[in-house]
């Protein structure tokens, strides 16, 4: 199953990968990610998504350039794999994106790239979205933005 988290209430900036790491109690450290459909991020990762248009970095190298570089990110699906899964395999499938996924909307709540666990996606700087098959990562995630929703719940209305 997997569940999902929408933050658009009450935040000063939505979309600070800082806190959002804070709010899952590091966890990101488990994960390689894949970061696509980027706009106005980290310089660093938007230097490693322009050569390639896509940035694959683990965990720990995210953490410390959020760290360097703490800072809100405007457009970013930030896709996380289990460390087994090699940039090989993840590259099969489309890129995943924000602006335009239908699905982000829709029940049931999906992770847009079938291999990946855990998807955060910054929404024009105005919203996060945070979507993983562990439900505990995103109970962490509304107990720490506690206006944020349940996503299921949000595409109901």
């Amino acid at each position: 199953m997997i569940y999902g988290a929408i933050n658009e209430k009450g935040e000063r900036y939505y979309t600070r990968m800082s806190k959002v790491f804070e709010a899952i109690h590091q966890k990101q450290c488990a994960y390689n990610w894949l970061i696509s459909d980027v706009d106005h991020v980290s310089s660093k990762i938007e230097a490693l998504y322009d050569q390639k248009h896509y940035c694959w970095i683990s965990g720990d190298e995210l953490t410390k350039i959020v760290q360097e570089e703490d800072w809100q990110w405007d457009w970013a699906v930030l896709s996380g794999f289990d460390k087994s899964i090699p940039l090989s395999e993840v590259l099969k499938y489309p890129h995943p994106y924000a602006d335009g996924y239908r699905g982000f909307w829709e029940n049931p709540v999906s992770i847009q790239h079938p291999l990946a666990c855990i998807e955060i996606v910054c929404w024009d700087s105005c919203l996060t979205l945070f979507i993983s098959d562990q439900q505990a990562l995103v109970e962490n995630f509304k107990a720490y933005f506690p206006l944020s929703e349940d996503l299921v719940k949000y595409n109901q209305r």
